[in-house]
């Protein structure tokens, strides 16, 4: 189980950050750093769930699906207090520029501002299986860029929260994002993250202003090669899976 803290709630910790600059970087880069979204208590109490458990609803070893080396596992609902609380927390704070995004791109598509609104969209879509995520790196591990989709009903943002410190639990494992431009060659990003950190991205496009207007670019995300050590992630995607 994990344990409580006496830090600020998540609504607390979420409505200090400056969410004017989150969505400025996202809408200049495709992707935001918000430091030390959990504690190093919460980080460690999370990644020590990493196992067999019936709070998971699948097991994924990268390397027998050709994703890369490492593995991960899909929580099952009821998810953990602490996932939920954090994903309930954000997506309200992101559905305004998800819906901004749509907007730009010409999707008809917008998102309730409430989770369990759009949650039920999902559902009513045949996807109902949860879509957070443990993941566990070792040396020698990595993960292939990729995007994650799942279904017709697609949250255009998501969250991942790094939950060992690099330099000391592991070395090398660096978050890298990649985003491809309409006859341009890719352009390749690596986030620096620190325990406790989570950085918000695009899950499969964003829009990016022109001199003719807006137009979407294609963003993927992986993990470099692990050097040495374990390295051990959260992911919160907010549509479910078919």
């Amino acid at each position: 189980m994990l344990k409580q803290t006496t830090l600020p709630s998540f609504d607390e910790r979420i409505a200090t950050v400056d969410w004017d600059e989150i969505h400025a970087s996202l809408d200049r880069q495709g992707w935001a750093v918000i430091p030390g979204l959990l504690s190093e208590a919460e980080c460690n109490a999370t990644a020590a769930l990493y196992g067999p458990s019936d709070i998971f609803r699948s097991h994924v070893v990268m390397a027998r699906h050709g994703f890369g080396r490492g593995e991960y596992r899909y929580f099952a609902y009821p998810l953990p207090s602490l996932i939920e609380r954090l994903r309930t927390a954000l997506y309200p704070r992101l559905a305004p520029i998800a819906n901004a995004w749509h907007e730009r791109m010409g999707i008809d598509c917008r998102f309730p501002t409430d989770h369990a609104a759009f949650l039920e969209r999902c559902h009513a879509a045949g996807q109902a299986r949860p879509t957070p995520l443990l993941l566990q790196y070792g040396a020698g591990d990595y993960n292939c860029l990729h995007q994650d989709l799942y279904g017709e009903h697609v949250f255009p943002l998501q969250a991942v929260v790094l939950l060992s410190q690099p330099g000391e639990d592991f070395e090398g494992g660096e978050f890298v994002l990649t985003e491809q431009r309409p006859r341009m060659q890719s352009r390749a990003s690596v986030v620096p993250l620190g325990k406790g950190d989570a950085v918000i991205f695009a899950v499969n496009s964003r829009p990016h202003r022109g001199s003719k207007g807006d137009y979407r670019v294609k963003l993927r995300h992986g993990v470099s090669e692990l050097r040495s050590g374990r390295r051990h992630t959260l992911g919160i995607i907010f549509h479910d899976a078919v």
